[in-house]
């Protein structure tokens, strides 16, 4: 009875152990799986959302980069299991012409057609993220000439250009400070690569992070094609007990 009573114990023991690690691991699976607003995927992936519902974790566009650049996310890196990214600082996406990792994608979660033109794949249409310049960090932006990261640049003058501005405080040098397009940076990641501060002063981040959106009140009266979208728009004035006033009385009257 003693002996039954005793492994009994132990069996529970080893069971309840059994469900308290259980627990844990598949907390942090789920914590895991979670999407990573910071993350880059690879050449053409779709909005984070769709590429989470279509990736398959298959990892051919892993196999297919011949520079290693794109993993596989694993237990540890805080980043949804089993799907690619990239961390440029480590290994930047070298922009080849053949895009080998997009094609080999089985389920479109790597929308092919998003970097073709005229029935050839085009590397730089591919917008996998934006680089940020840290003025701050940057010393170019100190004075101190450097010019790393629009060297690297494989559409230099294009994605980044060099700004000069004259030095105030020598009075005879000048500044020549990096400015990212954002219409045209791919979010390749050779630039943070090739930075020479200790932690890269240009990084690159997810575009729906890094840059602003306009709604649809706005309109570029210059753009002939922006300005076409409103072509149709009903004007609606709204009005004020002040712009009910003539403007010779509003200021006549201080505004008041």
């Amino acid at each position: 009875m003693e002996e039954s009573r005793r492994k009994f114990l132990t069996q529970s023991l080893q069971t309840l152990g059994l469900c308290s690690a259980s627990g844990l691991i598949w907390g942090a699976f789920l914590d895991e799986a979670k999407s990573d607003p910071l993350i880059l995927r690879p050449p053409a992936a779709l909005s984070e959302d769709e590429f989470l519902k279509k990736c398959i974790r298959c990892g051919l566009c892993v196999e297919a980069c011949p520079y290693e650049t794109l993993k596989l996310a694993a237990p540890g890196d805080k980043k949804p299991l089993g799907m690619p990214f990239f961390e440029p600082r480590k290994i930047p996406c070298y922009m080849c012409e053949d895009i080998p990792c997009v094609p080999v994608c089985p389920t479109g979660a790597l929308d092919e057609k998003s970097v073709t033109t005229n029935g050839e794949l085009d590397i730089n249409l591919s917008r996998m993220g934006v680089a940020v310049v840290d003025e701050k960090s940057c010393i170019a932006f100190w004075g101190i000439q450097c010019d790393a990261c629009y060297r690297a640049c494989p559409i230099m003058d294009v994605a980044i250009k060099l700004e000069y501005k004259k030095n105030e405080r020598t009075g005879k040098h000048a500044f020549l400070m990096p400015v990212v397009d954002s219409d045209f940076c791919t979010g390749c990641g050779l630039c943070e690569r090739a930075c020479v501060t200790k932690k890269a002063a240009i990084y690159v981040l997810p575009r729906s992070v890094a840059l602003g959106e306009v709604d649809s009140s706005y309109v570029k009266g210059w753009d002939k094609s922006d300005e076409a979208r409103v072509s149709e728009a009903k004007k609606k004035i709204e009005t004020t007990e002040i712009s009910k006033q003539k403007p010779v009385d509003y200021l006549n009257d201080g505004g008041l």
